[in-house]
């Protein structure tokens, strides 16, 4: 990956950030919901306008905290505060987070004209305390999503979680068992299975059939990031950097050339805001970050996320770090250490192949090859010679409801908030999820093991590799550990 990916991928933070904090008018919810509904390609797609805030009867509102509102969870913020009121804000960053949020009027509980700020917290505990919190937004690093989130539906509040949703294969099957326990509607980030004109319409042809025999698949999602040697310095005096840390093992904290966090010409590299990614102490590189995107749709078109369905083998050793590994794990840790680039292979029991691959001639997206044609899906179009020749025009308005569990063709967040009010299952839940976040987890283990492991799809164990089973799951720090379920 070049430096000017690096700063692409900063500026889109950035632009996204600035974009989403701002809490959108009704007008401009009216405008959006008119944009999309032109943009449906048959007539009985049209869509209602969801109702802003300010037109819902106060009794009829739904209340909200987001925990964890820095750049992505901010964004997050920005959206749900048009739906919700929205209570109370948590972050471990008292600048970063919570003032950066608090500077904004526009974000809070609306009484007419007037608009409450939300209260602040730097421990979410004291969130999820609140009798008044229906609902709460998630927007933390990965490695602290599986113990928030189960929390949270233990206090009673339904979850709306960024992706990735774990860190590791015991956090999928906790999460998903503790989801099933508490029954709290749960939607998790992965926006893509809502995005009418691209995923949406490749999974309903996938589903349909109209390709016939789906061979292979792959799942192309860029180039990890690269760093230098980083040194190590004092945290900024507003980050609480030992809690930030949580269940990961402890480590000074480094970061270099950094003038802002939000500046996309110096922004540095380092552990902590944003670069969070880069390092398994926290995340899990690209396969983790897009492959909770790309591998999850993918698998959905492919109706493979029931227990039981997901891949036999995965073969991580055509993958590239910049740090040198022994028995799975860095033998530096002032560098970033997550696969930079990778061609994993994933094999299903009926000889089709699932390929999760750092470069392709396609591009960023999902190429799926069947016996009677190939598409190529990303956030901008369906592509290839089935399109051109009117694939879509076999395809009927149950195809899409089908998608989307019976519930309304709506945005994302729409959705979540629309299972929350009627019940339901939201269109990208917890039980599905965890298969494809299985399949991410399972390919960084091969990577850094570079060789292929075998899998149990029905029991969801690795088989065969004492070594690679070891990381099923991890020890968590005193204080930090995830919750049992009674």
């Amino acid at each position: 990956m070049s430096k000017k990916q690096t700063k692409r991928e900063i500026d889109s933070s950035n632009a996204e950030f600035s974009k989403q904090l701002g809490a959108p008018t009704r007008r401009q919810f009216l405008q959006g919901a008119a944009v999309l509904s032109a943009a449906l390609s048959t007539p009985y797609f049209a869509l209602s306008a969801p109702k802003s805030v300010q037109a819902q009867a106060p009794s009829d509102r739904i209340r909200l905290a987001a925990i964890g509102v820095g750049s992505r969870g901010a964004g997050n913020l920005g959206e749900f505060n048009g739906l919700t009121d929205v209570v109370a804000i948590c972050d471990l960053d008292s600048e970063y987070g919570l003032a950066r949020v608090l500077k904004n009027p526009k974000i809070g509980m609306k009484k007419g004209d007037e608009v409450v700020p939300p209260d602040a917290y730097d421990d979410y505990r004291r969130v999820l305390d609140r009798d008044d919190v229906d609902v709460v937004s998630i927007g933390t690093p990965d490695h602290w999503h599986t113990k928030i989130a189960i929390e949270a539906m233990q206090a009673g509040k339904h979850v709306f979680c960024e992706k990735p949703l774990t860190l590791t294969l015991e956090e999928n099957q906790l999460i998903r068992a503790a989801q099933k326990k508490y029954g709290k509607v749960f939607q998790v980030g992965t926006q893509q299975r809502a995005m009418y004109n691209q995923f949406l319409t490749a999974a309903a042809i996938i589903r349909k059939g109209l390709l016939g025999e789906i061979k292979r698949t792959t799942c192309i999602i860029d180039q990890g990031r690269y760093s230098g040697e980083i040194p190590e310095c004092d945290p900024p005096a507003t980050l609480d950097w030992e809690r930030w840390q949580g269940q990961a093992p402890a480590h000074n904290y480094c970061w270099e050339n950094r003038t802002e966090f939000f500046s996309a010409d110096n922004f540095g590299q380092g552990r902590g805001h944003l670069l969070f990614r880069w390092w398994f102490e926290y995340s899990g590189g690209k396969i983790t970050d897009w492959g909770a995107h790309h591998v999850d749709s993918a698998l959905w078109a492919l109706g493979r996320q029931q227990i039981g369905t997901g891949p036999v083998s995965v073969d991580g050793s055509d993958a590239t770090f910049i740090v040198p590994y022994k028995d799975g794990y860095p033998t530096k840790d002032n560098v970033y250490n997550t696969p930079i680039t990778f061609n994993v292979r994933c094999k299903f029991s009926d000889g089709s192949e699932f390929d999760i691959v750092s470069d392709a001639k396609d591009g960023n997206g999902i190429l799926f090859e069947g016996t009677k044609g190939r598409i190529h899906v990303n956030r901008e179009r369906v592509a290839g010679k089935p399109i051109d020749d009117g694939i879509k025009d076999e395809l009927t308005r149950d195809d899409y409801l089908a998608l989307f569990n019976g519930k309304p063709i709506e945005g994302h967040k729409h959705n979540f908030l629309t299972c929350v009010r009627e019940g339901g299952t939201p269109i990208s839940n917890v039980e599905e999820n965890v298969l494809g976040m299985n399949v991410c987890h399972l390919a960084n283990i091969a990577c850094r093991l570079q060789r292929e492991i075998k899998w149990d799809p029905t029991a969801e164990k690795i088989v065969g590799d004492e070594l690679a089973a070891s990381f099923f799951s991890r020890e968590q720090r005193k204080g930090y550990e995830l919750p049992q379920l009674s």
